[in-house]
């Protein structure tokens, strides 16, 4: 995918942030929105890889094989996002939280291209303005709050696998994509009644975006999806007239 916005879309949150007077909250995904990497399959490697060495990498490709086959089969991402942490059952958490901010360091550190530079400078300038950043993603804390505390988001709307004496369950609450996005957007916005969704920005990548997208008055689409751009296109000049 590219790293930028379309360009009418650019200049339209652009002129729409320039003009926004009232308070407003910015949503956004994450994965290939905000990071160029899956961030809960780059991670899923490094962790593997790392503890595991060849074995681990042999762990990985099996892991990424099914999950490849079961989404061409056309299995929803919210039951290949419960069969990914499965794959956590038994670990602890504070192992897992450990080598998550290890990920993130290397990440952040080493590797060249990490976030997508048009959607970081789009939230840094909301931020300036006086927004609250959210993050809203699939994946889970201990790849996202590292995340948030560089960005400065304050929250964090995601999957959250369920734990027990420390160690996860293997199970996960509501996966937080596709109509889980929804649902998590429409319960923080009830939180805040003086907040006014059609002031609201997102930020999203992909079709299953689009609960997210479609509850506030300026989406905006990263990257290069054709229905998800499409829908957006369709949408304008409706959130054009509600700014």
């Amino acid at each position: 995918m590219t790293d930028h916005l379309p360009g009418y879309m650019a200049e339209y949150v652009s002129a729409s942030l320039s003009a926004a007077v009232r308070p407003y909250i910015v949503f956004s995904d994450v994965d290939e929105t905000l990071i160029t990497v899956k961030s809960m399959f780059d991670f899923l490697h490094y962790q593997l890889v790392r503890r595991h060495g060849a074995a681990g990498e042999e762990e990985y490709e099996r892991i990424a094989a099914v999950i490849g086959r079961r989404a061409a089969a056309g299995a929803p991402r919210s039951e290949i996002n419960r069969f990914y942490y499965s794959h956590y059952a038994g670990e602890s958490v504070e192992t897992i939280t450990r080598l998550a901010d290890d990920w993130f360091t290397e990440r952040t550190s080493s590797t060249r291209g990490f976030y997508i530079d048009s959607t970081r400078r789009a939230l840094r300038g909301h931020r300036a303005a006086g927004a609250p950043l959210v993050l809203v993603s699939g994946s889970f804390p201990p790849l996202l709050e590292p995340l948030a505390r560089e960005i400065g988001a304050e929250t964090v709307l995601c999957t959250r696998p369920l734990t027990e004496d420390g160690r996860y369950t293997g199970e996960v609450g509501t996966p937080v994509i596709g109509e889980g996005k929804r649902a998590a957007v429409l319960a923080h916005l009830a939180a805040r009644p003086a907040v006014d969704p059609r002031d609201c920005f997102a930020y999203g990548d992909h079709l299953s975006d689009l609960p997210m997208l479609e509850l506030v008055g300026h989406p905006v689409a990263v990257g290069e999806d054709p229905e998800l751009r499409a829908h957006l296109a369709a949408r304008r000049p409706e959130t054009t007239a509600t700014r």
